[in-house]
């Protein structure tokens, strides 16, 4: 079971890195070709509400509602009945967000209030942002139905397509970043454009695959048939319980945009190597275990229910705690390499994205295992559980950027954004205990053998690959002294030493890969 999981992670997670690998590319082009002002400001906001409703309702809510169901529908009904539900669904919620996206293109002034409030005592920076949204917002019809498509292509083990679907978008944002944007009187509005027009083309990308599995039958609104009605019963207490990091990252926004110029930006950087480590492999693990809990449950099988969430628990420390600790440590040469260049090669730029990147790697290994965690209630279609936690860690992030944050910045305090991180990994942190807590004290998950002597190995490695990494990353203006490729190599260089160092120790103590992870028997 182990081994097949793995290999499916290993595949999303490739595909994963090369996502990762384009939207830096984008990141990097937009950094250099547009700096940290008041324009990228306005485009990182204009983006990220659409963004964040795709998170929120499509990749969120919607995803970890409608898997489970298909999964189940998968096993215990006839294809075409398999087939009726994907149309119902999609002509369903493809009604609902052609409705709602209209409603957010008049509504834009008002949501740049809600958004980003202190746009509006810069009144030229405010109408930017208002005129990118009219074109941004649309994405959330395109790209909720490209969700759907992947729900159906992952129930059915087809992993490759939309994994693939980000690198399409990357790719057609860099199109027209590069292409036109550049050469244009009002770049804003052009990069808006871009992604409006991602939006169509990975939706298109995503139809023949669905086609193939001969599950593409004509959207119909159907809201009152009984697969779309559990969908939609899963759904409203799934968007609560699943999106609870985007809500606490969104929440940065709506403050930072109180602070310096600036500010958003520094953070949406940081926040972008933060989401490479875990899109490569935590939601990567996620989705490719949810299927599989949900057959687990739905055969009654509980203990192999429990074994894959332990097996899962236990890579997600293996794999994302050094992915932390090298964020943390080396986090000044990283934001100096990858975004240090053009427009953003400032010393005052680097060091702000770079603390705030310090504060996120801090809560990487809680957002992580929240990816991990929460399958282990929607398989089991139990979204209400997930949500009563996601609302108390949001009061805590709420209670500590208005405890902590707006306090500092009024007192004049250098860095402020960095607080915003902090408390939202910290809030993060507690959704994860809770969601642990939840699984445990429900018999749902049973810690196997071995933890205590994993911890150490792991505790360990990482140990001895932080001092090497600060011992060649600490002097932050040595690394701008240098030029780009230079500054790659030497990256890409201390890098690639830690994740040897950490490794080696790993093996030098004990772990083996072909065994049970923190045991010394084979599999």
């Amino acid at each position: 079971m182990s081994r097949s999981v793995l290999k499916s992670t290993g595949l999303v997670g490739a595909l994963t890195l090369l996502s990762r690998i384009t939207g830096l590319v984008r990141d990097m082009i937009f950094a250099q070709a547009f700096g940290a002002g008041a324009l990228m400001d306005a485009f990182l906001v204009a983006y990220k509400i659409p963004n964040f409703m795709r998170r929120l309702f499509a990749e969120g809510a919607f995803g970890h509602s409608f898997v489970p169901v298909i999964s189940e529908y998968r096993l215990r009904r006839t294809p075409g009945e398999v087939r009726g539900l994907v149309g119902d669904v999609a002509g369903t919620l493809g009604g609902v967000l052609l409705v709602g996206s209209l409603l957010g293109v008049i509504a834009a002034p008002l949501l740049i209030l809600v958004f980003a409030p202190g746009f509006h005592a810069t009144p030229d920076k405010y109408q930017l942002t208002v005129q990118m949204l009219r074109w941004t917002f649309p994405y959330l019809f395109f790209i909720s139905l490209t969700a759907l498509c992947s729900g159906v292509l992952n129930s059915y083990q087809r992993f490759v397509v939309p994994a693939l679907t980000q690198v399409v978008m990357n790719l057609v944002m860099i199109a027209v970043a590069v292409g036109v944007a550049l050469h244009s009187a009002h770049p804003g509005p052009v990069l808006a454009m871009g992604v409006f027009i991602a939006g169509v083309v990975q939706l298109l990308f995503q139809l023949p695959a669905v086609a193939r599995l001969r599950l593409l039958g004509m959207p119909r609104w159907r809201p009152a048939a009984e697969g779309v009605r559990r969908i939609a019963k899963l759904m409203l207490p799934g968007i609560i319980g699943s999106s609870m990091a985007q809500v606490g990252l969104l929440l940065d926004t709506q403050i930072a945009s109180f602070f310096i110029t600036g500010s958003v930006t520094w953070l949406y950087y940081a926040d972008r190597l933060v989401e490479f480590p875990l899109g490569i492999f935590s939601i990567a693990l996620a989705t490719v275990i949810l299927p599989g809990l949900s057959a687990h449950h739905v055969r009654r099988s509980a203990q192999e229910f429990s074994a894959t969430l332990d097996w899962s628990l236990r890579l997600t420390v293996a794999l994302v705690s050094p992915a932390a600790v090298g964020l943390l440590v080396f986090a000044g040469p990283i934001i100096a390499t990858v975004f240090g260049h053009g427009k953003f090669n400032d010393l005052r730029d680097v060091q702000m994205a770079a603390w705030a990147l310090v504060a996120y790697a801090l809560g990487l290994m809680g957002f992580s295992l929240v990816k991990v965690l929460a399958p282990g209630y929607f398989a089991r279609q139990d979204t209400r559980t997930p949500m009563r936690y996601g609302v108390l860690a949001l009061i805590a992030n709420v209670a500590l950027n208005l405890a902590v944050a707006l306090p500092a910045a009024w007192l004049g305090f250098r860095a402020p954004h960095v607080l915003l991180a902090a408390s939202t990994c910290l809030a993060s942190t507690l959704n994860a205990v809770l969601l642990w807590r939840g699984l445990v004290r429900a018999g749902v998950y049973r810690a196997g053998p071995g933890w205590s002597v994993f911890l150490l190995r792991v505790l360990l490695a990482n140990a001895l690959m932080a001092l090497l990494l600060w011992w060649l990353g600490h002097d932050l203006s040595a690394w701008l002294a240098l030029g780009g490729g230079a500054r790659v190599l030497r990256c890409a260089g201390s890098v690639l030493a830690g994740a040897a160092l950490y490794f080696a120790v790993l093996f030098a103590v004990g772990t083996r890969y072909n065994q049970p992870l923190g045991t010394d028997s084979p599999t």
